[in-house]
């Protein structure tokens, strides 16, 4: 029988949980649940005799891969891997995958609120401004951005996009798309980040690009915190009073962002674009079935490394 480890510092919900048992019981799997754990060594023990782990922030590392032996495949459930070494994986025969699209809409719905909260002068009670009109503009155009771009367009925005990679897809469907990043962030009075934290996209986020920002603008980060050069962000926010930074990943400088932008910029408490029930029982069910198919149908269409 197969052992399947759901490793979990936070826990999927009691509904997405049953779901997920049930398509491995159906496939015959044994299911391994570690929860809320407080020290590493406790995933290290957990994983020792898995051949295949479920994780979702929780860090997979050299020492966790050496220590699962009989390990075949590792599953993120969410779009973001960065918290695996998929390299080292690829080194240990491991494949790693990730469930690409399941949390696109929760973060997608968080985006635009936070677009919102901003607009609405952070619901201070001062007058604010409508989203109606207001041209957004999209950096990236994977999962989360197609769908925020469905949201936007049903509050009557204009809806622009920069990337490098998905042009037609993006033209296919009537967006503009803009030359470069520069232009995009000069025309857009809203910018919603949607790039992963790697390659190209790392720190692209420059002094150079926020220097076209309109006046007025909103800059809405729901990706990762490594795509914005922060020492960049500060020395602009400190120089252009009129842009507000909104996020749901707290920035290495959080005292400065706190103390100095005070009705500019807003972070959740956690990570949070991913959490909704919805979210966490789609993204979890995905990960499961994609397990059952690795093994039973030597699947590896999701594979990240």
């Amino acid at each position: 029988m197969r052992k399947v480890l759901i490793a979990t510092d936070k826990p999927f919900a009691a509904e997405a949980l049953a779901k997920i048992t049930k398509v491995f019981k159906k496939a015959g799997y044994e299911v391994a649940l570690l929860e809320k754990y407080t020290a590493k060594s406790q995933l290290l023990e957990a994983c020792a005799d898995a051949e295949a782990m479920i994780v979702r922030s929780d860090i997979v590392d050299r020492e966790v891969l050496d220590n699962a032996p009989k390990l075949k495949i590792v599953i993120r459930a969410g779009a973001g891997y960065d918290n695996i070494d998929c390299a080292y994986a690829k080194e240990k025969d491991v494949v790693v995958m990730n469930t690409p699209g399941q949390n696109a809409n929760a973060v997608a719905e968080l985006a635009i609120g936070l677009a919102i909260y901003g607009m609405r002068e952070m619901y201070s009670g001062k007058a604010g401004r409508e989203l109606r009109g207001r041209t957004l503009g999209l950096h990236g155009f994977g999962y989360v951005a197609r769908n925020v771009f469905r949201i936007a367009r049903a509050l009557g925005m204009k809806v622009i996009v920069y990337t490098r990679h998905s042009r037609e897809a993006a033209a296919a469907i009537g967006l503009k798309v803009t030359h470069s990043l520069e232009d995009l962030y000069g025309k857009s009075d809203v910018v919603s980040i949607h790039v992963p934290a790697k390659g190209e996209h790392i720190r692209s986020v420059s002094y150079k690009v926020l220097s076209e920002l309109k006046k007025g603008a909103i800059l809405v980060n729901t990706a990762r915190k490594e795509v914005i050069n922060e020492d960049d962000l500060v020395r602009f926010m400190r120089e252009r009073d009129d842009v507000k930074y909104l996020t749901d990943i707290e920035p290495d400088q959080k005292q400065v962002f706190t103390d100095e932008f005070k009705g500019r910029y807003y972070a959740t408490p956690k990570k949070m674009g991913a959490q909704t029930a919805e979210a966490n029982t789609n993204a979890g069910v995905a990960a499961a079935e994609q397990i059952v198919a690795f093994f039973e149908s030597n699947d590896s269409s999701f594979q990240v490394n």
